[in-house]
């Protein structure tokens, strides 16, 4: 049986990702997975309180509020076996069971500007997380750059992930019927 998850990219609009967007050049870089359609289990690694960036760790967002409300983004999914599911479920579950002993890698962002491949036991910045995710539950996505590097926009360019949709993520979550293949587009916002 064939199972798939989604990949969120998102830009909040926030100081912290606008700073971030300085260097990257690019829209969308913040990175989480989503375990269905309609964005309910959707995890990252983030931040554990709205007004401080530098607090982060294992996060389950809600997408339906807060520094999400006016986000842009684009949603990917990924089409994987049963087993990959369940471990890509596996790992999340441990991981919020001991959610306390995982940080945000913010030294492993200022790597990727010195392209220095930095790993740090238990702490990840959010497209290290979703890469890290999908590669140990044995779904490919990129070959040609360590995890620790991986970017959002990295993950988009996977040739195993397929948009779904384009625009503003209210909208999105505005919807009644869940988008589970196609190619729909708003514009953005």
């Amino acid at each position: 049986m064939k199972r798939k998850v989604y990949i969120l990219l998102t830009d909040t609009g926030t100081l912290f990702t606008k700073m971030i967007k300085l260097y990257t050049r690019k829209p969308l870089n913040h990175a989480s997975i989503a375990l269905d359609a309609e964005l309910q289990e959707v995890y990252s690694f983030g931040r554990k309180k709205q007004k401080n960036p530098f607090i982060g760790g294992f996060i389950k967002e809600d997408t339906r509020g807060g520094l999400f409300e006016k986000a842009k983004c684009a949603i990917y999914c990924c089409t994987i076996t049963e087993k990959q599911y369940e471990a890509i479920n596996c790992i999340i579950q441990e991981m919020n069971q001991h959610k306390q002993l995982y940080r945000y890698n913010l030294l492993g962002l200022l790597a990727i500007m010195l392209n220095l491949e930095i790993e740090r036991k238990n702490a990840y910045f959010c497209s290290q997380f979703v890469a890290t995710l999908l590669e140990e539950s044995g779904v490919e996505l990129r070959q040609d750059k360590p995890i620790s590097l991986v970017t959002p926009n990295d993950l988009q360019e996977s040739p195993n992930l397929e948009l779904v949709y384009e625009g503003s993520l209210s909208s999105y979550l505005g919807k009644k019927k869940p988008i589970y293949s196609g190619r729909l587009q708003e514009t953005a916002v």
